[in-house]
This record gives structure tokens, C-alpha cells and sequence, in this order.
């Protein structure tokens, strides 16, 4: 199977997934979010003869990294937002491009369920950090953008610091990554993405996304 028809088969799954778990039903606090992903701690306590677990769940690490308008950013920038994150570079001769793509195609999906009036998402974020930052100034961060006409409002190009985009990666998400050392051909990278919650919780991967069941479509947000 080649790459275009995986991806075509990756969003055709995706959206229903992301309309069946981003769900406003009461008020912009009432979220219906797939379960917790990544544990810190499991602590088992007996009470009265009875066992019970209470497990913590790793909230991901501050940054501060600069968006493709230049402006500094970090997980405060985005208080209260559900995010969907994925990583790339702008020199990617494969999949980055329809990552990019279909990342586009699922932020202009998402809005608030109104039938009329404003339609717009204001509870989820997109973030695409850049695993090559040294060559993925601010300048060229912002012609991928104009490429693919990004909304910078609604979804951030990140660069910076290549040790916390690295550590955000492989320590905080979980996610496989190999620099490249400036070949592209030799940066690996992972192809999900990933749902975070407003608490920093990672929820799920694509991988996830795509073994988990979903009813009839909803209302998105």
C-alpha cells in the first residue's frame, strides 16, 4: 500500500473518532475524553479489608519554543485547551507533507457543533514541533505555513531548542525519533498524533485512535 492511500485510510478514521471523543454536550467543561495513556505511579492502599489503586498520570513537560509568527510559547500559552500534536520537519521528502495535510484537514473539521452563528473551535489546538530546528528557522516555519495556509490562531509550526523538542518526543509522548544530522533521508520520525488533554494527560496516538470502537457520528465540540 503506498503512503497516499494510508494516509486516505488514516484520516477516513480519524475524524469519526475525533467528532465521537471531543464532545460538547452541556458547556465547554462538559469534554468526553478517551482514557488516560501514560501512568507516573500506581499506588495500592488497602481500606478496611478492601484494595484499592490510585494511579497518578504523567502530565508532559513545560517548553518554551517560538511559533512560526515568532512568538514564544509553552503549554501556558495554551491553558485549557485540548491539543493535537504531531512532529515533522520542512525537509521531509515523504510523509511529512500529507501529515501536514491531514493535520489541515482535521483543524478545519473541528468547530463548536452551532448550526448557525460562529462555528469556530475554540477549545482544540494543533501543534507541530519541529525535529530539525536548526534548519527549521522561524522564516521557514512561516513558508510551510504559507504553504499550507495555516491558521497560526489555531495551530502552531514549533522550533527551538532541539534537546526539549527531542525530550517531548522520546520521554514525554513516547514516540520513536532519530535525528538525522541534516540528511533527510535519514531522520525518523513518527507518524502519529497525539490527543492531549487540558491537564497535559496524554490521552491517545493515532495508533490508539484506530483500534478504538466508535458509535454512529456526533456533534463535534
Amino acid at each position: 500500500m503506498n503512503k497516499k492511500a494510508l494516509y486516505a485510510i488514516l484520516l477516513a478514521l480519524l475524524l469519526p473518532l475525533v467528532a465521537y471523543f471531543i464532545v460538547k454536550e452541556k458547556s465547554e467543561n462538559d469534554i468526553h475524553m478517551p482514557r488516560h495513556y501514560l501512568p507516573d505511579s500506581v499506588i495500592s492502599v488497602v481500606k478496611k479489608g478492601k484494595r484499592t489503586t490510585d494511579t497518578t498520570w504523567h502530565p508532559l513537560a513545560d517548553f518554551s519554543l517560538t511559533n512560526q509568527d515568532g512568538i514564544t510559547v509553552n503549554w501556558d500559552s495554551l491553558k485549557g485547551k485540548i491539543v493535537i500534536a504531531d512532529f515533522f520537519f520542512t525537509h521531509c521528502p515523504t510523509i511529512c507533507p500529507p501529515m501536514t495535510r491531514n493535520m489541515k484537514r482535521l483543524q478545519e473539521s473541528i468547530h463548536n457543533g452551532k448550526r448557525v452563528g460562529d462555528k469556530t473551535n475554540k477549545l482544540v489546538h494543533f501543534l507541530s514541533f519541529s525535529i530539525d530546528p536548526e534548519r527549521d528557522t522561524t522564516a521557514r516555519l512561516k513558508y510551510w505555513a504559507d504553504r499550507f495556509q495555516i491558521n497560526p490562531e489555531k495551530w502552531w509550526l514549533l522550533t527551538g531548542d532541539k534537546k526539549v523538542i527531542y525530550e517531548m518526543a522520546l520521554n514525554e509522548m513516547k514516540l520513536g525519533l532519530q535525528d538525522g544530522e541534516g540528511i533527510d533521508t535519514n531522520f525518523i520520525h513518527s507518524d502519529k498524533f497525539v490527543l492531549i488533554d487540558s491537564s497535559r494527560h496524554v490521552r491517545v496516538t493515532t495508533a490508539d485512535w484506530i483500534r478504538w470502537p466508535w458509535p454512529n457520528s456526533q456533534k463535534i465540540l
